[in-house]
């Protein structure tokens, strides 16, 4: 019988062996915490600023589809890829969302746990005075004449705006020995909280903005003209949010009553100005204009709807006149060519009256279109017509006359600004005659038709933005700047005050010891400074004592001063 060897090491229980529900919970929990910390956040948000630069770098569908259609059809093996990852509608891709999603979730993840932490650290006491004051980087000791209540009641006074806490006591102190704790700069993690929940709040409202809101753009000539926002159809262009279908909007209308602008001596436009009438909510059942006026920069704003005056242009005026007597007159916006003088060029198609031919074939041969330029302030260089000023001092116009079958009762779509050449190139649009005008002048074709130029009035390109969370966007970006400003400015700092009786007596006063030592949580620099003078004030006159450390970088701030 051998005896057994105890000084061999006993062999290590094995771990017990995590269940599959465990590692799945295990997992989650892990995934969770690095989702929700502020790494993570930094990351994503880092990432959403990384994401959109495609958006600003290359044709988005919502904006242009038809620059997006030309960028794919320049690159074709290039672009469908693009297109596949959702390159040309970045701010409504899956990847997009997913980044705004999960920084959403972080940031919340981020501030709940800490919104709760700061409500227990409110419902706290300040902790203890530490043991040995003599390792804080500040700290006082000196003797006063006052009973260690007085000085305590004393200093506690003199704490006002500070959390104190006064104990008495404890397991190693000494005889009649009192401690005050005190802390303030609370309202700087309030700051902080205040920020990262605007931020949050500033995301939400942005996206629930994107997906209920629009936006459209109307050219409305300046005559009196009115629309109404109850349709897409009422827009020359329409972005609607994610979850809009077109259906539901907010109705308004809008009329123009006039535009004028200010230029420049050099032509450079100084200020727009355009009278409006509208109807809003009420105003559309009872039929109550209300008077408005828009300017640059300072649109009109109703509700959560804004209105925002962005160009002007000239619309010509021609009236055409048929051989049996009867007239067709036109006003319609021609497109700015030169921003400084605004020589502007556009097209106008006219139908000829009804009982003029029997047969619908007859009657379209028989169309009257119109294609040229218009100069608000006319100079001629022989017959060739340009502008020198934008405004309208002296209008002209430089127009071909074509007859034949201008492209109306076709049921293809025609461009605003100018005539199918297609037409034009098989014989089917015949050109007349080519004429400069001047406002009232007028050109006779063969036929006996008569074509008047009878001057042009401005037009004007509106905006209609409806956005239902645009007022918490601004209170959230408000808060945001309050909370970043409180939290730059308020200072976390935190003072312990002990007293206890020196055990001397002086001109018959018992001597009480008073140590009074500081900590700044954040901002160090220049806490020395303010440390003193808080003493001062707490103490009634200047320290008699202070430790190594602190004079070290008393001494030190002195000789920065010097230099």
């Amino acid at each position: 019988m051998t005896a057994t060897d105890t000084s061999a090491p006993a062999p290590k229980p094995a771990p017990p062996r995590q269940s599959p529900a465990g590692k799945a919970f295990a997992l989650v929990r892990n995934t969770w915490r690095g989702l929700t910390s502020m790494r993570t956040a930094l990351v994503l948000l880092f990432l959403l600023a990384l994401a959109a630069i495609p958006g600003a770098l290359l044709p988005q569908r919502s904006l242009n589809a038809g620059k997006v259609d030309e960028y794919i059809a320049a690159r074709p093996t290039l672009g469908p890829l693009m297109d596949r990852l959702e390159l040309f509608d970045v701010f409504g891709s899956f990847w997009f969302t997913a980044i705004y999603v999960l920084l959403f979730v972080s940031l919340v993840g981020c501030i709940l746990p800490r919104c709760v932490a700061h409500y227990r650290a409110l419902r706290t006491p300040p902790v203890p005075a530490p043991r040995n004051f003599a390792r804080l980087p500040h700290h006082v000791e000196t003797t006063v004449d006052d009973a260690p209540d007085a000085v305590v009641e004393r200093v506690r006074g003199q704490l006002r705006g500070w959390k104190v806490e006064r104990r008495e006591g404890g397991p190693r102190a000494r005889d009649g020995e009192l401690t005050l704790s005190a802390e303030k700069g609370y309202l700087r993690e309030v700051g902080n909280l205040v920020f990262h929940i605007s931020l949050v709040a500033l995301l939400a409202a942005v996206a629930i903005g994107k997906l209920l809101g629009y936006e459209g753009q109307r050219i409305v000539v300046a005559n009196g003209e009115e629309f109404c926002t109850t349709s897409p159809a009422a827009f020359d262009s329409f972005i609607a949010g994610v979850n809009l279908d077109g259906t539901g909007l907010n109705p308004m209308c809008v009329r123009v009553n006039d535009f004028s602008a200010d230029y420049l001596d050099n032509g450079q436009a100084e200020m727009f100005t355009s009278n409006i009438e509208y109807q809003y909510g009420d105003d559309l059942s009872s039929d109550t204009w209300r008077d408005a006026q828009l300017k640059v920069n300072h649109p009109l704003r109703v509700g959560s709807d804004r209105v925002y005056l962005q160009g002007h242009g000239y619309a010509p005026t021609f009236t055409v006149t048929w051989p049996n007597g009867e007239t067709r007159t036109e006003t319609l916006q021609w497109a700015p060519e030169d921003a400084t003088t605004f020589l502007s060029s556009g097209a106008m198609r006219f139908d000829p009256p009804g009982d003029m031919f029997t047969e619908q074939d007859e009657r379209r041969k028989n169309q009257i279109a119109i294609e040229g330029l218009f100069a608000p302030t006319a100079s001629f260089h022989g017959t060739l017509l340009s502008s020198v000023f934008p405004a309208m001092l002296d209008p002209a116009v430089a127009i071909d006359v074509y007859k034949g079958e201008a492209g109306l009762d076709t049921g293809s779509p025609q461009s605003l600004f100018s005539l199918n050449k297609e037409l034009i190139n098989q014989g089917r649009l015949v050109k007349q005659d080519r004429v400069n005008l001047m406002p009232g002048e007028s050109v006779t074709l063969a036929d006996g038709t008569q074509v008047r130029f009878d001057g042009a009035v401005d037009f004007v390109n509106l905006q209609v933005s409806h956005d239902p969370a645009q007022q918490w966007v601004l209170v959230a970006a408000i808060a945001m700047m309050a909370g970043l400003l409180v939290s730059l400015v308020v200072k976390r700092r935190r003072i312990w005050v002990r007293v206890y009786p020196d055990g001397t007596v002086a001109d018959g006063k018992r001597r009480t010891v008073v140590e009074v030592g500081g900590l700044a949580r954040t901002d160090q620099a220049g806490w020395g400074d303010e440390f003193d003078r808080l003493v001062e004030r707490l103490l009634g006159h200047s320290p008699t004592h202070v430790n190594a450390a602190h004079d070290i970088a008393s001494a030190s701030a002195a000789q920065e001063k010097k230099a």
